[in-house]
């Protein structure tokens, strides 16, 4: 099945990013949008974006005027064999106590370490990305204090890599959601694999509106790797569906975003208890601070 791309070139930080965040509101949304500094010395930023169906021109230049950005690029894209190309080029990742693999990778997992098998696909949350690692490395520093989780939520779960974290190191009680049906059936695969079918339970939501969520609230941990905007709109319920001495891990924060973020869970009553910094992305420990 072809994919379309749509790529071009922004002068400044500010404005590709603000770029990136129209891209993902064009009705329907890209598959995924990407803001990349350019390591030429150059200060510009690609923007890219990813099509299921060939985007709309008008609405791409009306986009590129709006932000002033190069001409946009569109693109197909050709088929791929992800699965091959992800167990040609992803290898291992450790994440303090965790240790992220695909099944090609086996044989080299630590004894020491807890194991986190990811079958190969296109959904996100392999390891490899700093908010995923970010949010690994968050949940190993709290499991290190001792703290007690006996509820946890992963809302856009993705590969449910956190959510598998969590339930085997601890006997919580697991629940993960995404609002991409696809991403749901990649995270059912992987909780098969991981055996953990029994302990985890999967499903398509948006953000907190199901009932499976709010019958099982409130939580002690609540993971929210997405984006800023999702982030933003999220922050009431996070705080009204986590417990008084529980945390929340989110992410999929850009560090130039970060001080917006924390001023919005603030101001709904939650501190930055942590930050973890991978590449340009920041991933936060929250606490409440009633």
């Amino acid at each position: 099945m072809l994919t379309y791309s749509a790529i071009t070139k922004v002068k400044d930080r500010g404005r590709a990013e603000g770029l990136g965040v129209a891209l993902e509101k064009l009705n329907p949304p890209p598959m995924g949008v990407g803001v990349f500094e350019l390591e030429d010395s150059s200060g510009e930023w690609e923007v890219g974006a990813y099509f299921y169906d060939k985007p709309d021109e008008i609405s791409i230049l009306i986009l590129q005027n709006a932000f002033e950005a190069a001409g946009f690029a569109i693109s197909e894209i050709p088929e791929t064999d992800w699965v091959a190309k992800v167990k040609r080029e992803l290898s291992p990742v450790e994440a303090g106590r965790f240790f992220v693999f695909g099944q090609h990778d086996s044989k080299k997992l630590p004894k020491d370490k807890v194991g986190l098998l990811i079958e190969a696909s296109m959904a996100f949350g392999t390891g490899h990305h700093g908010t995923t690692k970010g949010c690994l490395l968050a949940l190993d520093k709290l499991i290190a204090k001792g703290k007690k989780i006996d509820d946890v939520i992963d809302i856009g779960c993705g590969t449910a890599v956190l959510a598998m974290a969590v339930a085997k190191v601890s006997s919580s009680r697991v629940i993960a959601s995404d609002v991409d049906q696809v991403a749901v059936e990649v995270a059912l695969a992987n909780l098969k694999a991981n055996k953990l079918e029994n302990r985890i339970t999967c499903f398509q939501a948006m953000g907190f509106e199901d009932t499976q969520i709010k019958s099982n609230a409130p939580f002690d941990l609540i993971f929210a790797n997405i984006l800023k905007p999702p982030l933003i709109d999220l922050a009431p319920c996070i705080r009204r569906y986590l417990k008084s001495s529980g945390h929340a891990i989110i992410s999929g924060i850009l560090d130039v975003q970060a001080k917006e973020i924390i001023k919005v869970y603030r101001q709904n009553k939650l501190e930055a208890l942590d930050r973890i910094y991978i590449d340009e992305w920041v991933t936060l420990t929250l606490i409440s601070s009633e």
